[in-house]
């Protein structure tokens, strides 16, 4: 038996710089400067974007050289600037670009996993020695004076003649490429049902209680199952085997409530967004889960309802996107366990529920004997 020192951990797919990251090269860094801000202008009005490349002033012409090695922070009023002296690699540059839908890359300075490749003679030999980059050509770019891709491409690219090509003056279709790129990597929704609370205030299980013929955590597991690719049950471990044969996913940070069964679902996929509801809404209907899902924007940290009770989000029927996995655990790390304090400090789509009398979640006997004139 080999021994393994790590524990076994499902890895979202992660570039170096953060998920859908593009490198551009091929020509001059004026060029892909602005191309980068050409795509900026146009999608950052729906999605995330950043932009990576590299100072080419000396080190000399730096304002900040003279200063101590210190983090120096700038509110420049229509943006913020940090400047700090460290080592960064791609575990700290993970954390920065976590909530791009896409990074676009200088690939004359860096690498990224997917490439739009400019054909431009007058930076060909360049090209040609940084091969080893080209790992997943998605577009060639071809400059005014260029009609082909050069030969040491084509013998690189086995099948070149599959990849789109586009002139550099197509600005729009190559801005509609990237469009459609960002909607092809949208996350797929799964769904969890927390069922794994203790209820010290209602006296039993709220999971357990029947309202509509059945345990309610199954109730509430078939009716978000049809919006969902997969559905979990929530519990903790001493629950499992009462459970039956619903899929599972137990707490594996304890003592956490919704927060840690929220972390332990992306920790079992951390590459789908996840439908996170509690199993005590006895009024909830499939026409408010539908609302949810089909207001999404996956370019936010989640898709919220506003609650009809208070000015905050309601974190336990929400859409948590894998974006929100590491600021999470970035609240946690701070001593905060509450989703909605995550929700209330993060970018967060909210919705005005069509519904609002619907929510109303059960925590004491008072409230369960209400419901039951209600539903009766």
């Amino acid at each position: 038996m080999i021994h393994k020192k790590h524990a076994t951990l499902k890895r979202p797919k992660l570039g170096n710089f953060g998920k859908n990251e593009w490198a551009m090269l091929g020509t001059t860094c004026g060029n892909i400067q602005q191309l980068a801000n050409k795509i900026i202008a146009k999608l950052s009005t729906k999605y995330q974007l950043a932009y990576v490349d590299a100072d080419h002033k000396s080190h000399d012409d730096n304002s900040t050289d003279d200063l101590p090695k210190a983090m120096i922070y700038t509110d420049k009023i229509g943006y913020h600037r940090f400047d700090f002296q460290a080592n960064m690699e791609q575990y700290h540059f993970r954390m920065h670009f976590n909530e791009a839908d896409l990074i676009l890359v200088n690939g004359n300075h860096f690498k990224a996993h997917k490439q739009l490749v400019f054909i431009d003679p007058k930076k060909a030999e360049s090209l040609s020695r940084k091969l080893d980059r080209l790992t997943d050509v998605q577009a060639f770019i071809l400059t005014d004076e260029t009609t082909d891709i050069f030969d040491f491409l084509k013998n690189h690219l086995p099948e070149h003649q599959k990849i789109p090509t586009f002139r550099a003056s197509e600005i729009k279709e190559i801005i509609h490429f990237l469009q459609q790129k960002i909607t092809e990597n949208i996350p797929p929704i799964k769904g969890l049902v927390l069922a794994g609370g203790r209820s010290t205030r209602m006296g039993q299980d709220k999971g357990a209680i029947e309202y509509f013929g059945k345990p309610h955590r199954e109730y509430m597991h078939d009716l978000i199952a049809p919006f969902c690719s997969e559905t979990y049950l929530s519990c903790r471990s001493e629950q499992a085997s009462e459970l039956g044969d619903f899929p599972l996913i137990e707490d594996t940070f304890l003592g956490l409530g919704p927060h840690g069964a929220i972390l332990s679902a992306f920790r079992e996929d951390p590459e789908a967004a996840w439908l996170v509801i509690a199993c005590d809404y006895p009024l909830m209907n499939e026409k408010t889960i539908r609302q949810l899902v089909e207001n999404r924007d996956a370019s936010y940290v989640a898709t919220a309802f506003n609650s009809p009770h208070s000015e905050f989000p309601e974190p336990l029927i929400t859409i948590w996107e894998p974006k929100s996995y590491p600021i999470l655990f970035q609240f946690l790390a701070q001593g905060y366990s509450c989703p909605r304090k995550v929700l209330i400090n993060s970018r967060v789509n909210l919705i005005d529920a069509a519904q609002p009398e619907i929510f109303q979640n059960i925590n004491h006997k008072k409230e369960y004997e209400s419901i039951i004139k209600i539903l009766k």
